[in-house]
């Protein structure tokens, strides 16, 4: 993939992987040329022989809707909405979140609904291309009238304000077009609520955190195999009969995956002495299918909203209408986003019972996972730091988009929360890289003491990767360097994971 047209082709969720991971060059496709063109001469002909007020064209913005601007006031209203509405605070959006802010946001603009000119969208992809990070803030969006505050951030080096992330350093605006020798862009009617309305501050989270939640699911079901081997767990909760008569997607793939990851594994096929295995191990293709269904489920909303216009008003030259309504509205995603945060909250829940058990001394196993428990901690203390972010995850389900606050004296009276709602996900998919780092480690420790028993060739190439980072632990060490490694090598291996539509 050398160049990515964009177009009206639908974006997925693999196509964006694909764009990110290898970071490609983006254009206009002709089609989305002609469209863009096309819009900005309708609405600029309907200026010429329009004496009415049109919503954020010649009007005020929010409850100043029915204050009228003149015409020659028409390009400084615009940028004084970019100017004012920069209010974000917090911390700054990491740079892989804010160029994928970019790409949806030139995407939206692309479809030819939004009135904006070809060279403020080719200004977007010439920061695209070269590696050009705005810095945008975390906090300031309601996830209403879009993403304003992010959003706003994000434009302001159009206007040579603002400062952006470029080659390592950070610059101003102004620099910025110094370096490029580009002009300042001048914004016409409608350009800066084009701009300043829509969901991408929302979406680049969530697609990124999507990507992020799929991959880990599926690499979360090889932990628990090397976990169900390390504690001399049953192959029988994993066959195909179980999982044909309650076929739900995620569960079977669930199953599926565990039983071909221990496929081989001497420990498995073992004689067991015990009859069933906690709900943990037996129930994983439940818990981990439940959490990949919602997953899926949300990712049908995000590719929804990736290929959608959420700006407003909406320009329509075939039918002569500019319609102001409410597709900058948050709360699909919102919502979608709480429903995300259980889903991978629930991966790592599991995944801490699962630890759990593996240091509690059954099955053969010394507690704590060392031969000298005692004169050893070993492994008691991972577990408490788990556990603890294990909660962290519980606290952060509450969901955002129940709340709403009235915003622009009333006139924005139900807002989605929806921003809040993006970061918080963001921070519980962190946490469960962190929480599976720590099973992983317990898993390949509790592993060693099943020797001389074999586990499947899948597992068995898997740890010796893993142990050229994390070793046996034979007597205590300081755990925090190991439990760094073990996230970084589960953040490693998931990048690596394709994603499939």
């Amino acid at each position: 993939m050398e160049m990515h047209q964009i177009n009206k082709n639908w974006l997925t969720l693999e196509i964006v992987d694909l764009i990110i991971s290898s970071n490609v060059k983006i254009q206009l496709s002709e089609e989305a040329t002609e469209l863009v063109v096309k819009c900005r001469a309708y609405l600029d002909n309907k200026m010429l022989n329009n004496d009415k007020p049109i919503y954020g064209i010649n009007t005020g913005f929010g409850s100043l809707c029915n204050t009228e601007i003149s015409d020659e006031d028409l390009g400084k209203l615009q940028r004084n909405l970019v100017m004012s509405h920069a209010c974000g605070m917090g911390e700054e959006v990491p740079q892989d979140i804010v160029k994928l802010m970019l790409l949806l946001k030139i995407q939206g603009l692309s479809y030819g609904h939004s009135g904006v000119q070809l060279i403020t969208i080719q200004r977007l992809i010439d920061f695209y291309n070269n590696d050009i990070s705005p810095v945008v803030y975390q906090q300031g969006s309601l996830g209403a009238s879009g993403d304003l505050a992010p959003l706003a951030h994000l434009v302001l080096p159009l206007l040579g304000l603002g400062e952006v992330n470029y080659k390592e350093n950070k610059i101003s605006g102004a620099e910025l077009n110094k370096q490029f020798a580009w002009g300042e862009i001048n914004l016409q009617s409608k350009e800066g609520l084009a701009l300043l309305n829509g969901t991408q501050f929302m979406s680049a989270y969530g697609i990124h955190s999507l990507l992020r939640a799929k991959k880990l699911s599926t690499l979360t079901d090889l932990v628990t195999a090397i976990s169900i081997d390390a504690y001399d767990g049953r192959i029988s909760p994993f066959n195909d009969l179980v999982h044909k008569v309650r076929p739900h997607d995620g569960q079977f793939l669930t199953a599926r995956n565990i039983q071909m990851a221990l496929d081989g594994s001497e420990i498995i096929s073992q004689e067991k002495a015990h009859v069933q295995d906690p709900y943990s191990f037996r129930c994983s293709p439940q818990v981990h299918g439940a959490s990949k269904d919602a997953i899926a489920h949300v990712q049908s909303v995000f590719e929804k909203e990736i290929n959608s216009v959420t700006d407003n008003p909406t320009i329509f030259p075939d039918e002569d209408e500019i319609i102001s309504a409410g597709n900058f509205h948050g709360q699909p995603l919102a919502i979608s986003l709480d429903y995300l945060a259980i889903a991978i909250a629930e991966l790592g829940s599991i995944s801490e019972r699962r630890t759990y058990k593996l240091i509690g001394g059954e099955r053969g196993l010394p507690a704590f996972l060392v031969a000298n428990p005692g004169l050893n901690s070993g492994f008691m203390i991972p577990q408490y730091a788990q556990a603890s972010v294990v909660s962290q995850n519980k606290q952060l389900c509450t969901p955002c988009s129940i709340d709403t606050i009235d915003s622009s004296n009333g006139q924005e009276d139900h807002v989605s929360m929806g921003a809040n709602a993006a970061t918080k996900v963001y921070r519980i998919v962190d946490n469960l890289e962190k929480i599976m780092g720590v099973e992983l480690m317990n898993a390949a420790q509790g592993l060693e003491f099943r020797k001389p028993l074999k586990s499947s060739l899948v597992i068995t190439d898997f740890i010796t990767e893993y142990r050229k980072h994390v070793p046996f632990i034979t007597d205590d060490v300081e755990m925090h360097p190991l439990m760094e490694k073990s996230i970084q090598f589960i953040k490693q291996c998931s990048k690596n994971i394709a994603v499939k539509n």
